[in-house]
């Protein structure tokens, strides 16, 4: 396995978006292939790559918990700084986590976070929501309405920045699977979520 995957699209890309990702799952999870791939049909550059916990269970396999976050942000560091081009920072879950924290300091035109870990299920009085009360940089959160690490309801009383944009898909869950009786499936999700990804970097680069 590559210490990255790339997705190019088509044509010139209208950005590159470096994708972490989620706690448990690595960069080649279903959910983060079918994501690379929706946004490289909307025309992102998308490059993916694993946090040394994640890389070390490649070697092994054997499953351990994510690196103290500090060394987190340093891998995500050291990956922007490999990446040219108009760059955003993204991720999902956990990785989404980093990312926002990290974009304004690399000088990301923004950060997009799919499904955003406001706070652990269960647990809402634990909230990660400090530094999205006064973003440095252009951010966006796609977030399933059914996720139990924030919901609408949960979300829309937390202090955030005005300036962060918020992008619900109807009835997903915190991996964008909906409800059966939606009528709609986790792809049809995906798709929305890198459209409003790509529309988000788009208008980003035009306000910079």
């Amino acid at each position: 396995m590559q210490s990255v995957l790339t997705d190019q699209p088509a044509g010139e890309p209208r950005a590159t978006l470096l994708l972490a990702h989620g706690a448990g799952a690595p960069m080649d999870s279903p959910f983060m292939t079918q994501l690379a791939a929706a946004l490289s049909a909307q025309g992102v550059k998308v490059v993916r790559f694993e946090f040394p916990y994640m890389a070390a269970r490649r070697d092994d396999g054997r499953k351990r918990p994510p690196n103290p976050m500090p060394m987190l942000e340093q891998c995500m560091r050291e990956q922007a700084a490999g990446v040219s081009g108009r760059l955003f920072l993204g991720g999902k879950s956990m990785g989404a986590r980093v990312a926002s924290q990290l974009a304004a300091e690399v000088g990301a035109a923004g950060f997009i976070c799919f499904g955003y870990p406001f706070h652990p299920p269960g647990k809402p009085e634990r909230t990660r929501i400090e530094h999205l009360q006064q973003i440095g940089c252009p951010g966006l959160i796609v977030q399933g309405t059914r996720d139990p690490f924030g919901k609408p309801d949960e979300v829309a009383a937390y202090p955030l920045d005005p300036a962060l944009q918020l992008h619900w898909l109807d009835s997903g869950e915190h991996d964008f699977r909906p409800l059966k009786a939606s009528g709609r499936t986790q792809q049809a999700l995906i798709e929305e979520a890198a459209g409003g990804a790509a529309a988000f970097m788009v208008q980003a680069l035009a306000r910079s």
